[in-house]
């Protein structure tokens, strides 16, 4: 044995390392290292110990020492060693972050993980991991749309002073038009563990329709109707149905877009002819003030969005089930933005535009 060392076991490290030789799942690594232990504690003489673990001189010693230093656990877990390959430079880092801010010199409209490698000369794992660390995702947009309508900050306070109603009834009324009928060309498997469920690309459209609803705010139950178009005569059929629906001698204010069908002048002429109608229309490109909009937007997604309808008739009746169904556990609307942070946040985004371009 090589001068200096002298391995001396612990009965519970003998226990420890017999069951490492001696367990067949255990990495080979592992068991010719508790095998030099073994026979070093033995006395057995570093020649045969390479014999027998085919090991080379240096090898032994190394292990020997390193179970003399760290135990049991030293031979368990190999020593940190250096990558191959040089870490990245931060001037390679820098170089990847200024690019993904500016347009590809390519026909692209936006950087991708393999156009920047090549451009950069680094491997595209080494550029989704710059891009991870500095929270940049090229491939990804949102869309936004600011209001230009001037007199935006006057119609938010007005619309969100009626979120909650006081005294009066107040309504969000929209139309989602041109609810399509589809039927897929073929039937779709079920879920199950590990797989999702399954639906064809490709649809047979069988028609259309139009789904008018007006959402109480107080109550978050929802008058509606379907209909086979959207203009200004459905709007006023719509009207009268809500007009029956409210309790006599309520005030109704109701809550618009600005839809050209809602400012028709035999829609105003309607409104002049019942004067406890009064209408208060969003700010353009604000659909998103309407509550009805959160509606519209649940219905599409659990009831339409996966549906099979045969006929515009099937589909019109899931949609009065699925309303029936929502106005049975119906909830009240509450409106939390504040509306001050709103007007601050549109002006910010028009003074950044502005300074863009």
């Amino acid at each position: 044995m090589r001068t200096g060392i002298s391995i001396a076991l612990q009965p519970s490290d003998r226990r420890l390392l017999d069951a490492i030789v001696d367990d067949r799942n255990a990495p080979q690594k592992h068991v010719w290292r508790a095998k030099i232990v073994l026979l070093s504690a033995d006395g057995v003489g570093t020649a045969e110990i390479m014999r027998r673990t085919a090991k080379s001189k240096t090898c032994v010693w190394r292990w020997q020492e390193r179970f003399m230093k760290t135990g049991v656990a030293g031979l368990l877990r190999d020593k940190t060693r250096p990558s191959r390959v040089k870490p990245l430079g931060q001037e390679a880092i820098d170089r990847v972050v200024a690019l993904t801010a500016t347009p590809p010199p390519h026909e692209a409209t936006h950087w991708t993980s393999a156009a920047m490698a090549k451009a950069v000369a680094i491997s595209v794992s080494s550029v989704q991991r710059i891009w991870r660390a500095h929270g940049l995702a090229p491939h990804r947009v949102r869309q936004f749309k600011l209001s230009n309508d001037p007199k935006f900050a006057a119609k938010l306070k007005d619309v969100v002073g009626l979120y909650p109603p006081a005294h009066a009834v107040v309504l969000s009324l929209d139309e989602k038009s041109q609810i399509q009928a589809l039927d897929r060309t073929q039937p779709g498997l079920p879920i199950k563990k590990g797989r999702a469920g399954t639906m064809t690309h490709d649809y047979k459209r069988h028609g259309t329709t139009t789904l008018f609803a007006a959402l109480n705010v107080l109550d978050g139950k929802v008058i509606a109707r379907n209909m086979q178009r959207h203009r200004h005569q459905e709007l006023i059929r719509f009207l009268n149905i809500v007009e029956a629906h409210v309790p006599a001698g309520k005030l109704v204010h109701v809550i618009l877009d600005n839809y050209a069908a809602h400012k028709h002048p035999k829609v105003i002429a309607w409104l002049a002819r019942h004067p406890r109608f009064t209408f208060h229309f969003t700010p353009t490109s604000c659909s998103w003030l309407n509550a009805v909009e959160t509606f519209f937007a649940t219905l599409t997604k659990r009831r339409l969005k996966r549906g099979v309808f045969r006929s515009v008739f099937d589909l019109q009746c899931a949609i009065n089930r699925y309303i029936e169904e929502a106005n049975h556990d119906s909830k009240p609307f509450v409106w939390t933005a504040d509306p001050d942070k709103i007007i601050v946040a549109r002006q910010r985004g028009l003074d950044l535009l502005d300074s863009i371009h």
